[in-house]
């Protein structure tokens, strides 16, 4: 209602009043009546029931894509305005007094009697725009002389609650546009494959046509009856002032809409989301359609090579480091294609995680001081209550740089790091960073949780990448509180895991001096057990890429490595994507952020007593809780560098320059170590498919090579080694102990249990 007409009529009200009071209680009380009649006799909400089509918007407005509404017409939920071309034309073509009558227009209900009489039918009914709007929310009533009078009354009502624009909106929102097309934004994308504020003259006039008769013109109908009423609308715009000449004539001259256009489907997986969880909405994402187009182009051109090696299926996610927008999303790339899990959309899928998870854990021990970047990390075999980790190449190190484990994603180092920090913290802190789907114990995952014993969705992984960045930064753009939670909040230890992530490489997957994107990229790759899943997720100070390959029904294929087939993918996205002024990388932490401390070279410790090549390094805080160097040790006066037997063997076949200095009958260096089974461990020893029962292989690791050991199963003599320690046993259920004896007397001994 124009706000102000309501003190006058308010006033008129009461004086009525005043002047039926004086005439009798009962003449007051039956116009009361009346106008409590008339006041209540409009629906609150006169669209009340309708469906709508669910519409998904970039962060511009722009739409992604739509899904058609619950009773199967394409009617888009109501838009903020009118455009002004379409308010005028409709306007000029239905109801030219609109702005100045107050629903109901007396001239023409006059206009169209008089013709009506005259042709013998009805040709023309006077309804006003206003009037439109009742019909159409009253749908299925006949259009009787009783309704057209109820038409007028409740148009009249909806006067006082709505302005013209309001109205003229209501009407734009719900107008009938031909077949199953409602509504001016529907019919704008169905019939012109664009947004209805774009529309031209000659666009708009055809639109404006179309609701006053949808079944007898539409473009794909009497399409000479159409282009006629639109030229004859255009030239009394012309004549009225509001087009020129020039306009006219270019108006004129566009063709007519053919068959009704498919509306976009830019992000395919992401509009049906919003489909399922809010159904008939408009939704403004965070997508900007432009990166979304480039990103999609990408993933679509990867997997129609992938799927010729039976890689059926890929997904991307690009989020904004620095306001945790999602920019990109491409829920299964080719969706069109068709193929069993084509639909899946991949970007919420659970999914294993592979190695994704391993810088997590880095940062957090470097955090709480239980890890420094270079502290040498066991790489040998090992067999934890059956558990028995491998590297990727099958091969072991002996010890290796925290760093370069992470770098080149090592297991057996990542499975001795989880050990010594605790799978129950580490569950605890995977949450709290964001991931929802681990609900299970933290007995249940165990230590496998580091290698992809886990599930989750590349939305949310990608999202903790963009947080560590965004967590040194210091940056957040939502008003959420996105980081508040966020546990990994050290700039030292973020600092240092950026850096170990930037070097990544796998010799063992693909040369990638071949794929050298042009920008630094922190990333990691993640392969599945099975090869049924391969991971990339790398971030920038800008960006945050994830991206994820296989088969959405979980079939596994050889070759399927997520350095191979996810992280070239990951550098073309990265590569397309724009950047910043400057496109530098994350600067080196404040003094603030850090101490600083003397750091052993050899062993990544800190400096102990016998340390004599040392390395100032930036540390986190809490650094100091770090232990001192355990390998340097200072023997007859010398300072050697001494790793535990079992390291030592794997280690030195690595490094040659390894020659430790270690006098004969040093009893406190030991002279050999079990490398399987641990002391205390439970082992089980599997039968093969026959019944039949092979045993389990122990190993020992000794510093002398070609020296003699002596095996004793529970004091039993069970035979001698030499150059390699390996015995094949088969124990029987229960508590037992090995004993081994080299020709020196030196003897070591092992207690388990055969479960």
């Amino acid at each position: 209602m124009p706000r102000n007409s309501l003190a006058e009529w308010f006033r008129t009200l009461a004086e009525v009043f005043r002047t039926l009071w004086s005439k009798g209680v009962f003449a007051l009380a039956l116009f009361v009546a009346i106008i409590a009649a008339y006041i209540f006799c409009l629906p609150a909400d006169i669209f009340k029931g309708t469906s709508y089509s669910t519409v998904v918007e970039d962060r511009n407005g722009e739409l992604l894509g739509a899904r058609i509404a619950e009773d199967e017409q394409w009617r888009f939920p109501p838009a903020d305005s009118v455009p002004e071309k379409f308010a005028t034309a409709i306007v000029e073509f239905e109801d030219r007094w609109f702005r100045w009558h107050r629903g109901v227009n007396p001239a023409a209900i006059a206009r169209a009697l008089a013709g009506n009489i005259k042709a013998g039918h009805v040709t023309s009914g006077g309804s006003t725009i206003t009037m439109q709007v009742i019909r159409i929310s009253r749908k299925g009533k006949d259009r009787t002389v009783k309704e057209k009078i109820i038409e007028a009354i409740l148009a009249t009502r909806l006067e006082w609650r709505y302005s013209k624009d309001e109205i003229l909106l209501l009407y734009a929102s719900h107008a009938p546009f031909g077949g199953n097309v409602v509504g001016l934004e529907a019919a704008a994308w169905r019939y012109f494959g664009r947004p209805a504020y774009e529309l031209s003259w000659g666009e708009s006039a055809t639109l404006a046509i179309l609701p006053n008769s949808p079944s007898i013109i539409h473009p794909g109908k009497n399409r000479e009856m159409l282009l006629e009423k639109r030229n004859s609308l255009l030239d009394k715009l012309f004549d009225k002032g509001v087009i020129d000449s020039t306009e006219l004539v270019l108006a004129k001259d566009e063709p007519l809409p053919d068959s009704p256009l498919p509306l976009p489907q830019e992000a395919s997986h992401l509009t049906e989301y919003y489909c399922r969880t809010a159904p008939g909405q408009r939704i403004r994402t965070t997508v900007d359609i432009h990166i979304q187009r480039q990103v999609q182009a990408i993933a679509d051109r990867w997997n129609t090579e992938f799927a010729k090696t039976g890689i059926n299926d890929l997904a991307a996610v690009v989020e904004d480091v620095r306001t945790g927008d999602i920019i990109a999303y491409v829920g299964n790339a080719n969706p069109d294609r068709e193929r069993p899990g084509g639909k899946v959309d991949i970007v919420r899928s659970l999914r294993s995680t592979g190695s994704v998870l391993k810088p997590i854990l880095y940062c957090a021990m470097l955090q709480e001081g239980e890890l420094l970047p270079y502290t040498l990390l066991p790489d040998t075999p090992v067999n934890i209550n059956g558990f028995s980790p491998q590297n990727f190449d099958r091969k072991f190190n002996g010890a290796v740089p925290a760093d370069v484990a992470l770098s080149r994603s090592l297991n057996v180092p990542s499975v001795h790091e989880l050990r010594k920090f605790g799978v129950p913290r580490f569950l605890e802190l995977l949450r709290r960073c964001g991931i929802t789907s681990l609900g299970k114990s933290a007995s249940y995952y165990g230590l496998s949780l580091i290698l992809g014993g886990s599930e989750c969705s590349l939305a949310e992984i990608t999202s903790i990448y963009s947080k560590i960045a965004a967590s040194y930064l210091d940056v957040d753009g939502r008003e959420d509180g996105r980081m508040d939670s966020f546990p990994l909040k050290d700039k030292c230890a973020l600092w240092w895991t950026l850096d170990a992530l930037k070097n990544v490489n796998r010799p063992d997957e693909i040369d990638w001096d071949l794929v050298r994107s042009v920008r630094k990229v922190a990333w990691k790759t993640g392969t599945s057990y099975g090869f049924r899943d391969g991971w990339a997720v790398g971030v920038t100070p800008e960006y945050a890429v994830g991206v994820w390959t296989g088969n959405a029904q979980g079939q596994g294929v050889p070759g399927l490595v997520g350095g191979r087939t996810a992280g070239p993918v990951m550098f073309d996205i990265f590569n397309a994507l724009p950047s910043a002024v400057g496109n530098g990388w994350f600067p080196e932490p404040s003094p603030e952020d850090y101490m600083t401390a003397e750091v052993c070279h050899e062993s990544g410790f800190l400096k102990g007593a016998s340390c004599e090549h040392v390395d100032t390094l930036i540390l986190p805080r809490k650094a100091v809780r770090s232990e001192p160097c355990p390998y340097h040790k200072t023997i007859d006066g010398v300072n050697t560098f001494i790793l535990p037997p079992a390291m030592e063997w794997y280690y030195r076949q690595h490094h040659p320059e390894y020659s430790p200095h270690i006098p004969e009958n040093r009893k406190d260096i030991a002279p050999m170590e079990f490398i399987y089974p641990e002391n205390g461990a439970d082992i089980y020893i599997p039968k093969q498919l026959d019944g039949s029962v092979v045993g389990a292989n122990f190993n020992l690791a000794h510093r002398i090579g070609g020296i003699t050991v002596f095996w004793h199963l529970d004091n039993e003599y069970i035979g001698e080694t030499r150059l390699v320690h390996q015995k094949l046993l088969t124990p029987s259920l229960g508590a037992h102990t090995v004993t081994v004896v080299d020709e020196d007397g030196n003897s070591l001994s092992v207690a388990f249990t055969v479960r």
